[in-house]
């Protein structure tokens, strides 16, 4: 059985893979700083995508997207701005998605992309 955090390593793992099959542009994984992390920046078309990743082995607590809570929101749009303070990357779009990954023992990852989630 994976521990929490080599479950959520893999969960990053498949949620780039699939943006990156979805068309987006990896930027950037796991940027950290102070306030704390940044699961994935990507680029689409115009649009900088900050993409909060969330894993579960199961739903018992909800489904993995349902773990973005006001209070997480609030901080990832803090960290948003540490990141384009901290890189010469511009767009006139900022877009915040979610990205559940449901690790099902013996078949596939269930994948949920919520775009533009929250603003």
């Amino acid at each position: 059985m994976l521990s929490t955090s080599e479950l959520g390593a893999r969960g990053e793992h498949i949620a780039a893979a699939y943006l990156t099959d979805a068309g987006l542009r990896v930027l950037d994984r796991n940027w950290r700083c102070r306030e704390g992390e940044l699961d994935i920046v990507a680029r689409e078309g115009r649009a900088l995508v900050f993409c909060e990743v969330k894993t579960r082995r199961g739903t018992g607590y909800g489904y993995p997207v349902e773990a973005v809570t006001r209070v997480k929101q609030r901080r990832l749009r803090v960290l948003a701005q540490r990141w384009l303070d901290a890189h010469d990357e511009h767009a006139p779009d900022l877009r915040f998605d979610v990205v559940g990954v449901l690790v099902r023992p013996s078949r596939p990852a269930l994948v949920t992309h919520l775009r533009a989630a929250f603003s």
